[in-house]
């Protein structure tokens, strides 16, 4: 009976010595689950690489190309005029090469300016092209910047209206031949192949490729070796030249982008060359875009438009009732578009054209060099892409500073010459020309940063 009772009392103690394990065991259990788990992070490698550069780059398109002096051979490029050249910057360490423009009757200038990289720098320059022609097929003022080559752009203000004599224009700098496919879009699309041997220039004329389209994009897209795509525009009105322009591509689609110093001239009952036309393209898919204007160094909105934009099909919005003077012209979507906005000026009986494309940003502490032609006054348009106010340092032909509040926009007026333009702050750029003292004369372009402005990568393996 003893016995008996010590085996009750000892298996009464391991139940109890049992039960309090047990329930430590579930406390643990609780407290580990309620305990933040251990974390095992690591810090991704990372590397800033300065890429090596390579030399620089510019084309320049050399003459001025009209067609129809030839009524025997309607397709005929005659050279109009060979058009001034200005290059500024370390202009000692380049070198110009000749091309060749074999389709064109009497042409000459077209080049490659070439700027070897030394000491692993690009050398800093820049150059610029204008014309003026007072012809009867072919009357006013142009000008444009020589530009890199690329593989890949978009020609937004074409016409092949009546009295509109288009050229795209593709010289391929490289060492081999390019192939160049012509994609466009319009009433209608169509797309064509031109091959561009080495070291040429060829001309196409718009309405070859885009006829039936009023208001044709082209997409042209280069295998083989680079090219610069550019359009020269003539127009002629009844019997009267009403305008030449020369613009550039632009690299892509966007959903957000800025044309700066948009000019709006005075409307003239019957004349359909006045007043601001933006031209838009959703390449491939429907957009809602909308469309804000500011007067130039403003910030407040005058108008305001929404257009929905149809995948492909190119749309036109004409801004009316806006005073003489230059404008700023927002453009904001929800599916990338590339666009583009005619203006035109007159003095007394002389009119003229041109086409401004969006200005793309210029980032924080990279130096830009541009050169201004004469030919007519001209004005630097700058626009704060920052929240937070950005200082432009302008060197060159014109010391000077630039205070930008958030957002805020400037124009400054700049003489003919070669300028640096260094932001504290992203950017944009462009520059305007407008004749004066009764002479009929525009141009307009973006600053494009240069391959001197190339920006360290950060690489994580």
């Amino acid at each position: 009976m003893k016995q008996r009772t010590i085996r009750l009392a000892a298996t009464g103690t391991r139940v109890a010595i049992g039960a309090v394990v047990a329930a430590a065991c579930a406390l643990g259990v609780a407290a580990a689950a309620a305990a933040p788990l251990p974390e095992i992070r690591a810090t991704p490698a990372t590397t800033t690489v300065r890429p090596v550069p390579s030399d620089a780059l510019l084309v320049c398109n050399g003459s001025f190309r009209v067609l129809g002096r030839d009524a025997t051979q309607a397709g005929l490029m005659v050279s109009a005029a060979t058009m001034s050249l200005r290059t500024d910057g370390d202009t000692d360490d380049t070198k110009a090469e000749p091309l060749e423009a074999p389709d064109a009757v009497g042409a000459a200038g077209t080049q490659a300016i070439v700027g070897a990289v030394k000491d692993r720098k690009v050398p800093l320059f820049s150059a610029t092209e204008s014309v003026q022609l007072s012809d009867e097929d072919a009357s006013g003022f142009a000008a444009a910047p020589c530009r890199e080559p690329s593989l890949s752009s978009w020609l937004v203000g074409g016409d092949v209206s009546t009295g509109a004599s288009d050229i795209i224009l593709l010289t391929n700098p490289g060492a081999v031949t390019a192939t160049v496919d012509l994609d466009v879009y319009g009433d209608r699309r169509s797309a064509s192949t031109v091959v561009v041997p080495a070291g040429t220039q060829l001309g196409v004329p718009l309405a070859s490729v885009a006829a039936g389209s009023r208001t044709p994009v082209v997409h042209v897209s280069s295998s083989g070796a680079a090219v610069r795509a550019s359009l020269q525009s003539t127009l002629v009105r009844t019997l009267d030249a009403v305008g030449i322009d020369l613009q550039d591509g632009i690299s892509g689609a966007q959903t957000e982008q800025i044309l700066l110093g948009v000019r709006s001239a005075p409307a003239t009952e019957g004349d359909d060359t006045s007043g601001i036309v933006v031209r838009m393209l959703a390449p491939d898919q429907d957009a809602k875009a909308t469309l804000r204007v500011r007067a130039a160094g403003s910030a407040s909105v005058i108008d305001e438009y929404p257009v929905d934009l149809l995948a492909g099909s190119p749309s036109e919005v004409t801004l009316t009732g806006l005073k003489e003077g230059s404008y700023d012209i927002e453009l904001s979507s929800n599916e990338p578009i590339v666009a583009g906005a005619r203006q035109a000026v007159r003095a007394g009986d002389q009119q003229d054209l041109a086409w401004s494309l969006p200005s793309p940003e210029l980032s924080s502490g990279a130096t830009t060099m541009f050169s201004v032609p004469g030919g007519a006054p001209a004005t630097l348009y700058l626009h704060n892409a920052e929240s937070e106010p950005v200082t432009v340092a302008l060197g060159g032909a014109d010391e000077r500073t630039v205070q930008l509040k958030p957002g805020g926009s400037a124009a400054v007026t700049v003489d003919a010459g070669g300028y640096t333009l260094e932001p504290s702050g992203r950017v944009n750029a462009a520059i305007g020309m407008l004749g004066a003292n009764g002479s009929a004369a525009i141009a307009s372009w973006p600053l494009w940063a240069g391959a001197a402005t190339q920006q360290p990568i950060v690489v994580r393996p």
